[in-house]
């Protein structure tokens, strides 16, 4: 494993100011964060009295930056992710540790679990690990952490992130919209007009998206949006069980449920069979994610495949290889297909 050189180049004893931020610089130079920082790592695409400027500004105001290396070397990589007691963590640990794995960096996995001291108590630790990048996975950090890990002047890119993207920083999702499209689309061809929805939480963006394309393919086929048919869940087990024993206790009951990930449609297929009822029979039920668990289940389930570990690889392949070198055309967001996998779970709806 890389050791990681985290020693900083220090100022003139007798500078006694306080250590100026790259937002700083960038304001005073009239450039963005992300320009200062291309012009910290030594990249192109920085125009050169634009890199003058900023370099100048470095130097006057003697910022502190990491020790020039002949080559650019990734020894340790930090992974933030809210729990890993879930598949879809496995899926994103999985795929960051096998990529680091290849280019012999080390990882480092914290759980925050939605915390703000976990993750007040992570930053002071990242400081002092004195990481080559970070990876954020489904943790939206306040502003202020934010520029905590800027100022640090190491790569940052965003797995499938909670709000909506900032440009300036790479992210990675996957084309969830056209996942909750196909979903729907594929009950709507079996003869489905009563399809209820369990989505997952209103300020996760991908929670949005699906629940947008599951909107566009009913109207699409000239089907209502029925709000009674729309429950508000989290993407996990308990809200797919409770949101679909609501949406069956319905006067008139959907034939489908499109539950919003692969944990809520296995909690709906629980409150499905203790309703009386069979999956795939008498309701069918979509998932999102192809996790393991989606095969393994009874029926096997129908599902959006998310290619989780994939979006985790390409976020430390950023990392590790520099944005300009994994992302074309000075791209700073990364969305890889969905695609549906058609199991057991559904057929075309009877009368019960």
């Amino acid at each position: 494993m890389t050791v990681v050189d985290s020693d900083r180049t220090k100022a003139p004893q007798a500078d006694l100011q306080p250590r100026v931020t790259i937002a700083e610089i960038a304001r005073k130079a009239g450039v963005s964060v992300a320009t200062v920082s291309k012009v910290l790592n030594g990249h192109a695409h920085v125009a050169d009295a634009t890199r003058e400027r900023v370099e100048g500004l470095l130097e006057s105001h003697n910022y502190l930056r990491r020790r020039s290396r002949p080559t650019r070397t990734v020894g340790l990589i930090d992974l933030v992710i809210n729990e890993l007691d879930s598949p879809w963590s496995v899926e994103v640990v999985r795929g960051v540790e096998e990529t680091t794995a290849q280019h012999g960096s080390g990882l480092v996995v914290t759980a925050v679990h939605g915390r703000p001291a976990d993750t007040l108590r992570w930053l002071d630790n990242l400081t002092k690990r004195g990481s080559d990048g970070v990876i954020l996975a489904v943790t939206e950090l306040p502003p202020g952490q934010r520029r905590k890990v800027q100022e640090l002047d190491v790569p940052l890119v965003v797995v499938d992130p909670v709000g909506n993207p900032d440009p300036a920083i790479p992210s990675v999702g996957a084309t969830n919209w056209h996942g909750g499209l196909a979903a729907t689309q594929h009950l709507l061809d079996l003869g489905h007009r009563r399809i209820g929805i369990i989505t997952g939480p209103d300020d996760v963006l991908s929670a949005r998206a699906r629940l947008d394309g599951y909107r566009a393919a009913l109207e699409s086929a000239g089907v209502g949006v029925d709000p009674a048919l729309e429950i508000r869940g989290d993407f996990h087990h308990e809200t797919g069980f409770s949101g679909a024993r609501e949406l069956l206790a319905l006067p008139e009951a959907p034939t489908a449920i499109f539950a919003s990930s692969d944990l809520q449609a296995l909690g709906a297929y629980d409150a499905i069979r203790r309703a009386g009822l069979q999956v795939g029979q008498d309701v069918s039920v979509v998932g999102f994610d192809d996790l393991p668990a989606a095969s393994w289940a009874s029926p096997p389930l129908t599902t959006v495949r998310q290619p989780l570990s994939d979006m985790a690889a390409m976020a430390a392949r950023i990392v590790l290889q520099g944005v300009e070198a994994v992302l074309p055309g000075g791209m700073r967001r990364m969305e890889l297909a969905t695609a549906l996998v058609e199991r057991e779970s559904t057929a075309p709806p009877h009368a019960r």
